[in-house]
């Protein structure tokens, strides 16, 4: 699969290629936001996102489990608005339901999607929700990419016998 630092939303890699995730503690958009095209006239334009062929992925680091002193969740939206901070009128593309704490284990991956067909605004970014927060261990890598990811994560001390 190829990772464009370009069309990352959250997480980061090193020139070793050591992934990171970003830390989600309180609701908050996701690091890098997209920007789809640029101010022109007229602003209407064509984005050229083809869904069809741009999976979304959301996946925890292998840093730590999420963790939080009560019962946390995550709801994570893919939106689209005229603004960068995603504030003025965001649409919601895409949304997962509220997921716990529990289920958000190390290289968990959390959304695996093709990017729906939508009319979507200038800058498109990931909003994480938490709800019963905050959350104080875990993070986050987030990207599109036009490839679907074949590699298996498996948990540490995993063996497979030949």
């Amino acid at each position: 699969m190829f990772i464009d630092l370009q069309t990352t939303f959250s997480g980061s890699t090193t020139g070793a290629g050591v992934k990171s995730g970003d830390a989600v503690t309180a609701t908050a958009i996701s690091t890098n936001v997209i920007d789809l095209r640029q101010a022109a006239t007229p602003a209407v334009a064509d984005e050229g996102v083809n869904p069809a062929e741009t999976i979304l992925f959301v996946q925890s680091d292998g840093s730590a489990d999420f963790a939080a002193a009560g019962a946390a969740t995550l709801t994570i939206t893919l939106e689209s608005d005229s603004t960068a901070n995603l504030a003025t009128t965001p649409v919601v593309h895409f949304s997962t339901a509220a997921i716990g704490k529990a289920a958000i284990l190390k290289n968990t991956v959390l959304v695996r999607v093709a990017l729906p067909s939508a009319d979507y605004k200038r800058f498109l970014g990931l909003r994480y929700t938490v709800a019963t927060g905050p959350f104080t261990a875990g993070g986050i890598l987030a990207w599109i990419s036009p490839d679907m990811q074949r590699n298996i994560v498996y948990p540490a001390a995993f063996t497979i016998d030949v």
